[in-house]
Protein backbone atom coordinates (compact mmCIF):
# COMPACT_ATOMS: atom_id res chain seq x y z
CA UNK A 1 0.00 0.00 0.00
CA UNK A 2 1.05 3.00 -1.29
CA UNK A 3 1.86 5.90 1.70
CA UNK A 4 -0.24 8.81 1.33
CA UNK A 5 1.88 11.81 -0.05
CA UNK A 6 2.93 14.77 2.50
CA UNK A 7 3.30 18.19 0.58
CA UNK A 8 4.51 20.01 3.76
CA UNK A 9 6.95 17.15 3.91
CA UNK A 10 8.51 17.06 0.53
CA UNK A 11 8.40 21.16 0.17
CA UNK A 12 10.48 21.11 3.44
CA UNK A 13 12.97 18.68 1.77
CA UNK A 14 13.26 20.27 -1.55
CA UNK A 15 14.16 23.35 0.85
CA UNK A 16 16.60 21.46 2.97
CA UNK A 17 18.42 20.62 -0.36
CA UNK A 18 18.11 24.09 -2.11
CA UNK A 19 20.32 25.23 1.18
CA UNK A 20 22.54 22.26 0.56
CA UNK A 21 23.38 22.49 -2.98
CA UNK A 22 24.02 26.16 -2.27
CA UNK A 23 26.44 25.12 -0.13
CA UNK A 24 30.24 25.37 -1.57
CA UNK A 25 31.10 22.20 0.57
CA UNK A 26 28.98 20.20 -0.85
CA UNK A 27 30.67 17.72 -3.24
CA UNK A 28 29.30 17.37 -6.98
CA UNK A 29 28.35 13.37 -5.75
CA UNK A 30 25.57 15.06 -3.45
CA UNK A 31 24.33 17.48 -5.95
CA UNK A 32 23.62 14.95 -8.55
CA UNK A 33 21.54 12.90 -5.41
CA UNK A 34 19.91 16.23 -4.83
CA UNK A 35 19.03 17.12 -7.99
CA UNK A 36 17.62 13.73 -8.83
CA UNK A 37 15.40 13.36 -5.79
CA UNK A 38 14.09 16.86 -6.22
CA UNK A 39 12.88 15.69 -9.40
CA UNK A 40 10.77 13.20 -8.28
CA UNK A 41 9.67 15.43 -5.78
CA UNK A 42 9.25 18.12 -7.96
CA UNK A 43 6.53 15.72 -10.20
CA UNK A 44 5.34 14.48 -6.94
CA UNK A 45 3.64 17.75 -5.97
CA UNK A 46 3.08 18.98 -9.11
CA UNK A 47 0.63 15.48 -9.57
CA UNK A 48 -0.38 16.23 -5.93
CA UNK A 49 -1.52 20.02 -6.98
CA UNK A 50 -3.12 18.96 -10.05
CA UNK A 51 -5.17 16.19 -8.11
CA UNK A 52 -6.52 19.25 -5.62
CA UNK A 53 -7.19 21.76 -8.43
CA UNK A 54 -9.36 19.44 -10.00
CA UNK A 55 -10.75 18.37 -6.84
CA UNK A 56 -11.88 22.09 -6.57
CA UNK A 57 -13.10 22.37 -9.75
CA UNK A 58 -15.72 19.68 -9.49
CA UNK A 59 -16.77 21.17 -5.86
CA UNK A 60 -17.49 24.01 -7.74
CA UNK A 61 -19.81 22.44 -10.42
Amino acid sequence: MEEKFDYAKAVAELEAMAAKVEDPSTDLGEIDRCIKRSEELIARCREYLRTVRETIEKLDE
